[in-house]
């Protein structure tokens, strides 16, 4: 069910000189061999996206939207084997694979609707003067996506990037390169033009040093670490080339005290560990009102030592292992740190078994504020549980770190809700649900979690330039 490993340059798919190791996180065998986009396939990309580009952005918005449809319905068809492509590159349970197939399709529908909808307006002006606005597309996107969703990260960038008449050039993650590769497939055999989208693998610092400095190149897309976005759009800046980022999150749960402990607990348990945690969004400081505390504590802990680990393929699996080697020690640092100031490790805190990158669904109680963890979004199955007294404390905890990505909270009561609405940094606020994101709605950060949007009515904002066109007419 692994798909054979190209770049997509073009319209053609091709191999390189170059190649690396794509490995089952699960079993640490060997899935196939990836090519290495070298300088001349990138030249190459770039020429395919420049006349893609001339093509695609005068291709009229309803057959633009008619062919992402199609590619959308083709990856829906083909929602098994996308899924079990994910479930043994990323070590994703096999269901939550199916729903990523999904999501990412519907990505594509919502911005196919959008691409008919990109309007302008007219401005009132004196007689003999006509005053238009235009929204044209940016031009040619280079885009990079992260290892942790291979089917709907692509999707975000390739959706708002075609629906906008913008061609792409994707370097998508090396570790998992088949939800991508999959999506190139839909597209070629929906008959989009050559060049509109091309797909590359590689060293990523080399594509992007190599990509961004192109006069041709009009927008970064990036979604990854806040570290290498900040990177990126140094680079970016030094052209004055446009920058869409969705950077990394530390998402704070607020707990009230007229919240139901048990089922709130079960719930966040259940959403933590998807995708092991491995989630930009995960929900991951649980900031508990100090009366349900014990009770809250107490029932998250059940329910993350009960969950079923295990190969992603098999039934019944609830949580696989972390995609790569390079989690593991990372997590067990950031476990070894809170317990050596004083968090109390309530389940797990260690590497699961010794074959595959499984670590342990863990929580962590009563955590001090200089330990690591209250600072570096771990990504990956560790969540931090701890009292708080008062919505003014829970709030001022939620903000104490550098990014607003995504928050939750646990509340019924109207005043509590205004108060956080007004006072939580992020992007995106969810109350009484732990989902953070529709493709119908705008997502994306504020402070150190990055700018732009994707998603809902904004989500092409980013890949198109506004145009006013001022029309002077001789009076007779």
């Amino acid at each position: 069910m692994y798909p054979e490993l190209k770049l997509f340059i073009g319209g053609e798919w091709r191999k390189s000189t170059r190649d690396m190791s794509v490995v089952n996180p699960a079993t640490e065998e060997e899935l196939g061999r990836l090519p290495v986009a070298a300088k001349s396939d990138l030249d190459d990309a770039l020429e395919a996206a420049e006349k893609g580009f001339r093509i695609w952005s005068r291709t009229s918005p309803r057959e633009r939207a008619d062919t992402i449809l199609r590619a959308a319905k083709l990856m829906r068809d083909r929602q098994e084997e996308i899924a079990r492509s994910i479930a043994l590159e990323l070590g994703k349970p096999l269901a939550q694979a199916r729903l990523e197939v999904i999501r990412g399709a519907e990505f594509f529908e919502w911005d196919a609707g959008e691409a008919m909808r990109t309007y302008g307006r007219i401005i009132p002006a004196a007689r003999g003067h006509k005053f238009a606005v235009h929204h044209q597309p940016i031009g040619v996107v280079a885009a990079f996506s992260p290892w942790n969703f291979p089917m709907s990260q692509p999707a975000r960038k390739i959706a708002g990037a075609l629906a906008s008449g913008c061609s792409i050039i994707l370097k998508a993650a090396e570790e998992t390169p088949a939800g991508a590769i999959h999506i190139a497939r839909a597209f070629q055999d929906a008959g989009l033009p050559p060049g509109v989208l091309n797909l590359v693998f590689g060293n990523p610092a080399e594509i992007s040093g190599y990509l961004i400095p192109q006069d041709m190149v009009r927008l970064v897309a990036f979604t990854g670490s806040t570290v290498v976005g900040r990177h990126l759009t140094t680079l970016a800046s030094e052209n004055m080339t446009s920058v869409l980022m969705e950077l990394g999150g530390h998402a704070p749960v607020i707990v009230c005290e007229d919240t139901d402990p048990q089922e709130a607990a079960t719930f966040g348990a259940i959403r933590k560990l998807r995708n092991s945690g491995q989630v930009c969004t995960s929900p991951t400081r649980f900031f508990v009102h100090e009366s349900i505390f014990d009770e809250f504590a107490a029932t998250f802990t059940a329910r993350a030592a009960a969950t079923i680990v295990g190969n992603p393929v098999d039934d019944g699996v609830e949580m696989g292992p972390t995609a790569n080697d390079r989690r593991v020690p990372v997590l067990t640092d950031l476990v070894e740190d809170a317990r050596a100031k004083g968090a109390k490790v309530a389940t797990g805190g260690a590497r699961e078994g010794n074959k595959g990158f499984f670590f342990q669904p863990t929580v962590l109680l009563n955590v001090p504020e200089d330990a690591r963890i209250m600072q570096e979004e771990p990504f990956g199955p560790i969540a931090v549980i701890n009292p708080v007294a008062s919505l003014d404390a829970a709030i001022s905890q939620a903000n104490s770190v550098p990014y607003g990505l995504a928050g939750y909270a646990f509340t019924n009561r109207a005043d509590y809700i205004d108060r956080m609405i007004d006072e939580v940094e992020v992007g995106n606020l969810s109350i009484n649900t732990l989902e953070a994101s529709m493709p119908e709605t705008p997502f994306g950060g504020v402070k150190s979690s990055g700018y732009g949007r994707e998603g809902g009515s904004e989500g092409l904002d980013n890949y198109m330039t506004v145009k006013h066109v001022w029309h002077s007419v001789k009076i007779s």
